[in-house]
């Protein structure tokens, strides 16, 4: 079957034969894997700054701009990952559903480098641009049918390789790797390669030597019980193998002369897989570290407190490329925040959640979540709030901290915050916390009337979203509408 993408990827091609390249840089875009704000010493995290886990990442902070407010558009790495290549919702590309693949008529920021003249890679950790690392083999021949998969979908690209793990003895390599590779670019062609780590997600393995435990700084939304604090540790010490990671891609560039030339961004793909977060749409599930460099045009050590989504990247990287972001992209350029000029930025970042890898009776596998959020505000729509929580990749055999939390309930003996949060059946539809009283969002205010105002303003936001983006899920404000129908 003939693609959509081959007729519009030739008239890239054509446009790029009379388009004056102007200086472009090279990019190389690194995701970590489940990994939310704050888990990096730059960001002021009391476990990584004291014990020095992050000193890689850090120091990349104080070379560029470390952005504090940045969302990924889903808390689950392969719609996360689909739309950040996109520039578009997952719901605007029908790529909610755990992992597929972004139609082939949907042009990728990568598409329109590469006719633009960039030579282009992808290694490490699996994208998920094509799909599950392992699809039941009818559902991977539909996918190479339909050109989503294999050799047509490859070709879009200049050098792929499927996935790579990076754990293990795989990390000590991957600097070797990454160098390997920017050895195919022909000499003088502008670059961009995606590098993906398996760190920090599951499984964390044993080992956290030199991370005690029992001097861990818990959040308040956690229980206080030792499982929990030796899942953290280790969870820790893969944030610490990351890093180590990095600081040796980081090394390649410098070693190569490549380090003025490169616009290096890292980003987490979606929220770390502990407890209320990857999976949900409670902020540490969709706010992650964000980190670009620069060398002469971002001003080191700089910081921003813009809302950033990860819609957002694709048309900033084309625009640092001199390249036009296609039509379709929904995300905003923020080149102009990086260069220091005047930049308005968005006054809120959307997020979705769908079907993931689970049973369809718990949350871990099936929710269906929206949420707004503004730079005070956090606004979350639960569609079927029946769903008995799981917390995502935690509900899988015999983890330590899940378990013993389920144990401390059967004793009577979890607090009534930590029994609401993580237990409460039927779940609230609307949930509407005050971020700037209410960081760990501990306190949900939809429903007051101190703030019935602010909270028709966000479902209406998310109405109108739903729509643009032809979302499936009935409309909050219907609802909303609904609810109050039937109370009356």
């Amino acid at each position: 079957m003939k693609s959509f993408f081959s007729s519009a990827f030739l008239f890239i091609f054509i446009a790029a034969s009379s388009y004056q390249l102007l200086a472009q840089p090279n990019v190389l875009l690194i995701l970590s894997d489940d990994h939310s704000v704050p888990h990096l010493g730059s960001y002021g995290d009391p476990n990584c700054r004291n014990l020095g886990l992050t000193p890689n990442l850090d120091a990349l902070a104080e070379q560029g701009m470390r952005f504090d407010r940045a969302y990924t558009s889903a808390p689950q790495c392969a719609p996360s990952r689909t739309s950040i290549f996109a520039g578009r919702s997952p719901v605007g590309i029908s790529a909610t559903r755990f992992a597929q693949p972004a139609r082939t008529d949907v042009m990728l920021f990568t598409d329109l480098l590469r006719g633009a003249g960039y030579w282009v890679g992808l290694e490490g950790r699996h994208q998920h641009l094509d799909g599950k690392s392992n699809d039941l083999p009818h559902v991977a021949e539909a996918l190479v049918d339909l050109g989503m998969r294999g050799e047509e979908f490859e070709s879009r690209f200049d050098y792929f390789v499927r996935g790579a793990k990076t754990k293990g003895e795989a990390l000590n390599r991957v600097g070797e790797v990454v160098g390997l590779v920017l050895d195919a670019v022909p000499q003088e062609q502008p670059w961009f390669l995606y590098f993906g780590f398996n760190q920090p997600h599951r499984s964390f393995g044993e080992d956290h030597e030199g991370i005690d435990p029992l001097q861990l700084v818990l959040p308040p939304d956690w229980p206080d019980l030792p499982g929990v604090r030796l899942d953290y540790a280790r969870y820790l010490a893969e944030v610490r193998d990351l890093d180590r990671g990095v600081g040796l891609v980081l090394d390649l560039l410098k070693s190569r002369g490549l380090e003025k030339d490169t616009l290096v961004i890292f980003m987490g793909d979606n929220g770390e897989a502990l407890l209320r977060g990857k999976g949900t749409l409670a902020t540490r599930g969709i706010h992650v570290p964000l980190i670009i460099r620069w060398p002469g045009v971002i001003e080191a050590g700089s910081e921003s407190e813009h809302l950033i989504s990860g819609v957002d990247l694709a048309p900033t990287i084309l625009s640092a490329a001199n390249v036009e972001p296609d039509k379709g992209m929904t995300g905003v350029s923020f080149l102009p925040l990086l260069k220091g000029d005047v930049f308005k930025g968005r006054e809120r970042v959307f997020a979705e959640r769908g079907w993931h890898w689970g049973p369809l009776t718990r949350s871990d596998g099936f929710d269906l979540v929206r949420s707004v959020t503004t730079k005070r505000y956090h606004f979350v729509y639960n569609a079927i709030p029946e769903r008995e929580h799981g917390p995502t990749d935690m509900s899988k055999g015999n983890n330590v901290a899940w378990e013993e939390i389920k144990e401390a309930r059967a004793r009577g003996e979890l607090s009534k915050l930590h029994e609401r949060l993580f237990f409460r059946l039927p779940r609230p539809v609307f949930e509407l916390y005050d971020l700037e009283k209410d960081p760990y969002q501990l306190e949900n205010l939809a429903g007051g009337a101190a703030t019935q105002e602010v909270e028709e303003q966000f479902r209406e936001k998310l109405d109108r979203w739903m729509v643009k983006e032809g979302d499936y899920l009935p409309l909050p404000s219907h609802v909303h509408q609904i609810s109050i129908g039937s109370r009356r």
